[in-house]
């Protein structure tokens, strides 16, 4: 499941995201706007949700996060 963030994610997110891939979150944060999308299989699935919410692909950049 992708989540569109604006706040922190929830314990119950992080849970849904990391199910997606079991041990790390793809994500696509917009630089601009603060907010990011993540949970998805491919940074183009987050990226995707952050350009249908009004993002700029320049303002766009992928990572991966591996909690602890």
């Amino acid at each position: 499941m992708i989540y569109l963030l604006r706040d922190r994610a929830t314990k119950e997110q992080m849970n849904e995201m990391l199910a997606t891939l079991n041990s790390y979150i793809k994500l696509a944060v917009d630089i601009e706007k603060s907010i990011l999308a993540s949970g998805g299989e491919l940074h183009a699935d987050c990226e995707a949700v952050l350009l249908e919410n009004g993002s700029r692909q320049v303002d766009i950049w992928g990572a991966d996060w591996y909690p602890e």
